[in-house]
């Protein structure tokens, strides 16, 4: 199965400045902003808000 252009792969980096990444798909047609997510940060050592990368 071939993987969709509608649901690319997109990396959040932590705005905390500790270079920690996560890596996630999503839906591009139901947000095409760019995804801000509140995560645990392990070099932190707490959540912060991952901002998508292009």
């Amino acid at each position: 199965m071939a993987r969709s252009t509608t649901r690319p792969v997109v990396t959040l980096r932590s705005t905390a400045g500790t270079k920690v990444t996560y890596v996630t798909r999503k839906n591009r047609l139901t947000h095409p902003d760019r995804l801000v997510v509140r995560k645990y940060d392990p070099v932190a050592g707490k959540h912060v808000l991952f901002r998508e990368e292009r």
